[in-house]
């Protein structure tokens, strides 16, 4: 992987929200992109930063992988006050006539949904999702259910209804379903080598990681929920369609060759990364699955 510095990029004044780190808005190639740097680990003393930025840049590629369109990241460095940082550099799909619009923002139009836009009851998600009539229904709730099946590959706890939603074109009122994006909270974001060396080699430490923590943003009676009960026990339709087209999809010998070429990887990371997707899948998504047919 060629290894870009992002420091003589221009700087624009475009500002972006969120509170996973700092943000600048810069030009690379002619192109907007949301150079984003590590956040600090406030929770975990031992470490300086987290590892959101490889999780941004591992995760949206793994998405892209399987079909489902994430937005473009590209991993780097930039220099500040005589500090180097290892950035990801996320291209911005919100410019020219587009404009990002969040499932919150759709969810609010919708009288009858059972909570305001950014309650993350499942059961008004999915209400939101039929009663829409923006973008083709059967579509959006493909989407959801395999958007929803990757974080679940991936560990993502912050899939909150404020980072996923469409794009509008300002001229046409056209309104498309946007690129997946913001995957800074999987892959163990805040896990040192340590933690990852302890989780490979401790079955205990690797079922609380898998099963146990994390959590999707998601609730079910107020309760947010967990990935493998979730899976298991469901008999929607649309999710067990998703949980089997995803899971099929999986291909370890393209994913193996995505981290691989990640520069900033230790030889503990890659083998870390390689080794909790593989464990993911099959202790979720395959357990899950079982006997379960579409």
């Amino acid at each position: 992987m060629e290894l870009i510095d992002f420091t003589d990029c221009r700087i624009t004044n475009k500002t972006y929200g969120g509170a996973n780190g700092s943000k600048l808005s810069g030009i690379y190639n002619n192109e907007m992109y949301m150079i984003k740097l590590p956040p600090v680990a406030k929770a975990f003393s031992f470490m300086h930063y987290s590892n959101s930025c490889y999780s941004e840049y591992l995760g949206c590629h793994i998405f892209n992988h399987l079909e489902v369109t994430a937005q473009e990241t590209l991993l780097g460095i930039y220099r500040k006050n005589d500090k180097t940082y290892n950035v990801v550099a996320c291209k911005d799909f919100a410019t020219g006539d587009l404009e990002f619009q969040d499932f919150a923002s759709l969810k609010n139009q919708i009288i009858d949904s059972g909570q305001h836009g950014y309650g993350t009851e499942l059961e008004s998600i999915l209400f939101t999702i039929k009663e829409q009539n923006l973008v083709d229904g059967d579509k959006l709730v493909s989407f959801f259910w395999d958007m929803f099946i990757i974080d679940a590959l991936i560990g993502n706890f912050d899939r909150h209804n404020g980072n996923w939603g469409f794009l509008r074109n300002r001229k046409t009122d056209e309104v498309s379903i946007a690129p997946v994006f913001d995957c800074g909270s999987s892959l163990n974001s805040q896990a040192s080598e340590e933690d990852m060396k302890t989780i490979m080699s401790d079955i205990n430490q690797l079922k609380i990681r898998v099963y146990d923590r994390p959590v999707s943003a998601i609730q079910v009676k107020n309760k947010k929920i967990r990935y493998f009960d979730f899976l298991k026990e469901t008999e929607n339709r649309d999710c067990i369609k998703s949980l089997k087209k995803i899971t099929e999809k999986i291909d370890f010998g393209i994913i193996d060759g995505m981290i691989e070429s990640v520069p900033f990887f230790s030889d503990t990371m890659k083998e870390f990364y390689r080794f909790i997707l593989r464990k993911r899948k099959e202790m979720i998504l395959e357990n899950a699955l079982g006997e379960k047919t579409c």
